[in-house]
């Protein structure tokens, strides 16, 4: 393993936010994402950092010093994960100008407010995929007890070759050298991932390079997930060896075969063309009309996405993400994302989306032995709210609690 970024030998006498972890009696309709698993008149059940018991409801069990939470008319399920975000982005203002003009305080403004958002759509985990170098103070921020957030996996700089896409918001390099340079500048810093951008309209990075990228993220111990967004791109990263695609796209059955064989899921991200196609929305944003009617246009083609569901039902891994922080998109917009991924049959109906964002993301991030679904033994990590999200997933707009390592931290 690599030696630990500066920070983590920083002596902390007592975090400035100290959230304790409490001992609660959750009561009402539970949703574990085991499977399909639903208890009706059940009840989780958080003791320190920990679910100590999950279950029907026995009302004759006592519970000493519980405080109990009745839910009537709501649900309980895992708290989300959102695996495509950027804390730094706020969703509101012009990306290439908050890259290049936002001050390093202003970025961690951002990321903290972004932060809270997220909590309060119920989101404990989220995956920073980076810009600027905003995300690594803003973990350091959550771990040291500076700031209440999310738990954070970071990729520190996404990694692109000189002036490819978005080279304005991230590390650019050039050569095989210079390559390896900028992942080992990333896991200084304590990044968890190393992201690439291998593409925009066209192919981008030499075999040389990529080799390095891969080869250093890897013997480093890190995984390297890939903006990778039509065919001859995926398969490319499949082919080299990357750990996760980013967005996906068209894909020929090699491509899939490919990231069947090699066990390579897929972030999807739609929720900038669902919420830039809703004009009422997208104009309180300064969406061009022109933009507006593109993304009514790549909304309505439901043909442009049958190859990711293609791969999704030949068994491709499809975890939930949002891509965060782009134009429209806030850090709390969960719902517009899971609808979407429903009316394409990715998943399998309302309780698929909410597995993509948990049980699945668990997965993703090799946290499912701790997080994903509500069983004994796993981190309190817990959301409850109002309505059934299985009937309408606009109930997750209407977050009550959200509990954090049996941390309440709304």
């Amino acid at each position: 393993m690599p030696e630990a970024a500066a920070w983590k030998f920083q002596k902390i006498l007592k975090p400035i936010i100290d959230i304790h972890s409490g001992h609660y009696i959750l009561k009402g309709r539970i949703l574990t994402c085991v499977h399909g698993e639903v208890i009706e008149n059940g009840f989780v059940e958080i003791n320190g950092k920990t679910i100590a018991d999950v279950g029907k409801w026995d009302p004759a069990t006592e519970y000493a010093d519980a405080e109990i939470i009745e839910v009537e008319n709501g649900t309980i399920m895992p708290a989300l994960f959102n695996n495509h975000a950027h804390l730094a982005w706020d969703g509101i203002h012009d990306l290439a100008d908050q890259s290049l003009n936002d001050t390093p305080e202003i970025s961690a403004y951002k990321s903290c407010a972004n932060m809270l958002l997220s909590l309060r759509a119920g989101i404990t985990t989220v995956r920073d995929l980076g810009v600027n170098k905003a995300n690594i103070a803003t973990k350091q921020a959550v771990e040291q007890g500076i700031f209440p957030g999310p738990r954070l996996l970071i990729t520190g700089e996404a990694i692109v070759q000189t002036g490819g896409h978005t080279y304005w918001a991230c590390r650019e390099a050039t050569g095989a050298d210079e390559m390896r340079r900028a992942v080992r500048d990333q896991v200084r810093n304590g990044a968890d991932l190393i992201k690439i951008m291998a593409c925009h309209d066209r192919l981008e990075f030499t075999d040389s390079e990529l080799e390095a990228i891969i080869d250093e993220a890897h013997r480093n111990g890190l995984p390297v997930t890939a903006h990778a967004t039509f065919n001859a791109a995926v398969k490319r990263m499949a082919q080299f060896g990357v750990d996760v695609i980013e967005h996906g796209g068209d894909m020929d059955d090699e491509t899939i075969g490919l990231l069947l064989e090699k066990k390579i899921p897929i972030v999807t991200s739609f929720s900038a063309v669902v919420i830039q196609s809703r004009p009422e929305i997208a104009r309180k944003y300064n969406i061009p009309e022109w933009k507006i009617e593109e993304r009514q246009r790549q909304a309505a083609d439901k043909a442009k996405y049958n190859d990711l569901v293609k791969a999704s039902k030949a068994g491709v891994m499809i975890a939930f993400g949002t891509d965060a922080g782009s134009p429209c998109v806030q850090h709390n917009m969960i719902v517009p994302e899971m609808e979407f991924m429903v009316h394409l049959g990715l998943v399998d109906g309302n309780y698929g989306a909410l597995q993509s964002a948990t049980s699945i993301s668990a997965k993703l991030n090799k946290l499912d032995q701790k997080l994903g679904t509500l069983e004994k033994g796993k981190l309190a990590d817990v959301i409850v709210m109002e309505g059934n999200p299985l009937e309408d997933l606009s109930a997750l707009t209407k977050v009550k609690y959200t509990f954090k390592e049996g941390c309440s931290m709304l």
